[in-house]
């Protein structure tokens, strides 16, 4: 299955993945609250129809949906042993729609954090983590997942328990980080330390990279992060549409189709090859990329004042090393 997707990646020089899971439940009907998961048994038809809108938006790859689907986060819906059928579930509603498609549509099994914290700041031990994960990443392989696909991380204990995990089940796998607290992950991770921590992991994945943090622009910093770490896999760009803004009792997303358009392409010239969007990217973002990325050729990679020109200002003035300095968010230029 990794042949798959890497065979596709080199065919087009950049896969276009999906957009945001929850944002595009919500507007389906989702409940604050609820557990996304349980609508892969209650609700099929919304989830076929979650996949079935990115692939007619010119995605390439999505995401199942079981971001939450492990047990540790499942049992604050006292559905922990659950997880393996959940997982399943999502990943077969998945396969149905990639083979129906005449393309090549590659299946992701979506892992994210078990929101526990890992010894010695909390309770999780490396090897209930890596059982936590095994156990959902089997789930995934057995509904029909391409690969499998850590993302939200924010812990680089957790990402390599992940990394073993999907190792002891013998699959594929593609890994991202949050850098959502000025330039860094919650747990203190550097761009250039990620590529540090997955040069160092015995089951290597198949790209890694960044995904949701705080806005495009702050996204793309970090890619230009990785790129100048020296990586020597693929690079993964899915940044949120926009910045959130809270409005009528709900978090709406004001990065435009127009601008997130604008984000695949410098995300590409940055270094990116599997470029999405995470947070507010819905299918008409996704098209808007799509058109970009397929009419816009390669480039030299943006400057940072490009990137804040087009995108907005970063929300840090350094990228979390300290040694870059960029404009405040007061000079962000209104895409709206």
């Amino acid at each position: 299955m990794s042949e798959k997707m890497l065979n596709l990646l080199a065919e087009q020089g950049f896969l276009l993945a999906d957009g945001a899971t929850g944002t595009n439940l919500f507007n389906m009907g989702l409940e604050a609250g609820e557990a996304p998961e349980m609508w892969n048994d209650q609700h099929p038809d919304r989830i076929r129809a979650l996949y079935q809108n990115a692939v007619d938006a010119g995605s390439d790859l999505f995401l199942t949906n079981s971001f939450g689907g492990n047990a540790a986060r499942l049992k604050l819906h006292n559905s922990a042993d659950r997880a393996h059928e959940l997982s399943r579930i999502a990943a077969e509603i998945g396969r149905d729609v990639a083979d129906k498609t005449d393309r090549p549509i590659i299946v992701a099994g979506s892992m994210g954090p078990t929101g526990d914290l890992m010894v010695p700041m909390g309770e999780l031990t490396h090897a209930i983590a890596v059982e936590i994960f095994e156990e959902q990443a089997a789930g995934l392989l057995a509904g029909g997942a391409d690969v499998l696909w850590v993302e939200t991380i924010s812990d680089p204990q957790e990402f390599a328990a992940a990394a073993e995990a999907i190792g002891n089940v013998g699959a594929s796998w593609v890994g991202t980080m949050s850098f959502d607290t000025a330039g860094r992950s919650m747990m203190g991770v550097t761009s250039s330390a990620l590529v540090e921590l997955v040069k160092t992991l015995p089951h290597q994945p198949l790209g890694f990279g960044a995904n949701c943090g705080v806005g495009a622009s702050d996204l793309l910093r970090t890619v230009l992060g990785f790129v100048e770490a020296g990586p020597n896999l693929p690079l993964v760009a899915k940044g949120n549409a926009g910045i959130p803004k809270f409005h009528d009792g709900h978090i709406h997303y004001d990065g435009t189709p127009e601008l997130m358009g604008e984000y695949a392409v410098m995300a590409r010239n940055c270094g990116a090859t599997i470029i999405g969007g995470c947070c507010g990217t819905m299918p008409d973002h996704l098209r808007a990329m799509r058109h970009a990325l397929d009419t816009q050729p390669r480039a030299a990679a943006p400057s940072l004042k490009e990137i804040t020109t087009a995108l907005g200002a970063f929300s840090s003035e350094s990228d979390g090393t300290g040694d870059v300095a960029a404009p405040t968010r007061k000079n962000r230029r209104r895409k709206s």
